[in-house]
């Protein structure tokens, strides 16, 4: 009996990634949850474990080759036999998987296994993703949509179909323009509609519009000059993007785009931070940084404040506060800015909240993070003091509804108790989504943040 590894989905809306490097071969013995492969995504490095033990059989895919989810990535054998399949009661109707004759061990969430048993299929039985095409036969919206001209884009819709459509920003752009987009047949594995398919059927429909507009500006007129190439000099030189970097480009260009942010900040006289976090410090022996002292705060600010920890849902036009905090710490890699999460933050003591932290941060040396590591984060801490400079305006993470940022630890002329002393100052900066909350709900929250650096004491009525 064979088993299937089956490329889970990346999370995020990530349907496919490339393989880095394999770390079996053919005919290597696997134990449960043995990292076998690394993959890259459209935003990090991950390093996937098998779910189940066995030997290799193959590999689903050559280095630098990219896979989709839902895909066979490993055939693993020398599993315990299984029963024979019984013969269906009907002609041409798929017989259902028997159940694995033993357990498969500690399956991760969202990481598919099938097992491989010799079944009776018929030839119009819908695949995984849709029907599959290309073979004699094969009926539905495949066959349809492959025939007859490409050029009339509303042929190409079959109401009939329901091809697969995993990107919610696809789906999106489909109804943006007044269509569905699973009425498509994609080009993607298993026709998988990809936003290709959806921006080639959209050229094709305003085409003919186009066409008209030039007809009518065909009069004598001025001409509209063309947008100027950007100019070739001696020395320059073009760098085109890898995927992480166009992803991270498109992310960033759809935060500016749909989020109207809004940012308040203040100094901070953190020397009261600084003396607490010595007497931590001596007291139990180990060590704390502020990255951690900090988040702590944040985290008892936000269950003063929810609508910080909150996202703007546009397509409802409504507003969801999360019940978890999970912490996104942007941090900056060998393969460029990312934002590892801390999932489940408010339920963290300060010891175990700074033991994630440490975790991220030296995942983040190398870029490479578990899958789960980069999803599902709810508010961002940016301490970009780090890099050497006390503010930024800095870019929300979408969908968050914010980002607290932190400044240098520099010291400086601070008047106390009306005379002037040198402190230890910082600047902390907090960007939000006005469309979540408005200014004064983001003043109370970065107040409660900046009085709980002053007087750290202070947030233990808040624990």
């Amino acid at each position: 009996m064979s088993r299937e590894f089956i490329l889970p989905d990346l999370g995020e809306g990530l349907t496919e990634a490339e393989i880095v490097a394999w770390l079996v071969a053919p005919g290597d013995e696997v134990a449960i949850d043995q990292v076998v492969v690394e993959l890259e995504s459209a935003k990090s490095v991950v390093q996937l474990p098998t779910p189940f033990a066995g030997v290799v059989e193959s590999l689903g895919g050559e280095v630098g080759e990219v896979l989709h989810a839902g895909t066979v990535l490993l055939t693993l054998g020398g599993g315990a036999e299984v029963p024979d399949v019984a013969e269906p009661a009907e002609p041409g109707i798929v017989t259902s998987e028997t159940a694995l004759a033993e357990e498969s061990g500690a399956v991760l969430i969202g990481y598919g296994t099938r097992q491989s048993t010799v079944t009776k299929r018929a030839a119009s039985a819908p695949a995984r993703f849709g029907r599959r095409g290309g073979g004699v036969g094969a009926s539905g919206g495949g066959a349809a949509a492959s025939s007859g001209p490409r050029s009339n884009g509303t042929a190409r819709l079959d109401a009939a179909r329901r091809s697969p459509v995993v990107s919610p920003i696809v789906r999106r752009l489909a109804r943006e323009h007044g269509f569905d987009a699973s009425q498509l047949l994609g080009s993607g594995h298993d026709h998988l509609v990809m936003r290709r398919d959806v921006e080639s059927f959209i050229a094709e429909q305003e085409a003919p519009t186009s066409a008209a507009a030039a007809a009518a500006s065909a009069a004598p007129s001025a001409p509209t000059p063309a947008a100027a190439p950007i100019p070739e000099r001696d020395g320059d030189r073009r760098v085109p993007l890898d995927r992480m970097a166009r992803a991270a480009a498109a992310h960033f260009s759809r935060s500016r785009r749909e989020i109207p942010e809004a940012t308040v900040w203040m100094d901070v006289d953190a020397t009261g931070l600084l003396a607490a976090r010595r007497q931590l410090q001596e007291a139990t022996g180990e060590r704390f940084g502020f990255t951690a002292l900090i988040a702590r705060f944040v985290v008892a600010g936000l269950a003063k404040h929810p609508a910080l920890n909150a996202s703007y849902n546009a397509e409802r036009e409504e507003l969801v506060y999360h019940s978890a905090v999970n912490l996104g710490l942007a941090a900056q890699t060998p393969r460029g800015l990312l934002v590892p999460v801390v999932h489940g933050a408010e339920r963290m003591p300060l010891r175990s909240l700074r033991d994630a932290i440490t975790a991220r941060t030296e995942e983040a040396a190398t870029g490479v993070f578990p899958p789960s590591a980069l999803t599902g984060g709810t508010f961002t801490l940016n301490n970009y003091g780090t890099l050497g400079v006390d503010g930024s305006a800095a870019i929300i993470n979408h969908p968050e509804a914010a980002m607290l940022g932190v400044g240098r630890f520099i010291e400086r002329p601070w008047v106390v108790d009306g005379a002037l002393a040198v402190r230890t100052v910082t600047e902390l900066t907090l960007s939000f989504d006005h469309r979540v909350c408005d200014g004064a709900e983001a003043a109370a929250f970065l107040t409660f943040v900046a009085r709980c650096v002053e007087r750290p004491v202070s947030v233990l009525a808040e624990l």
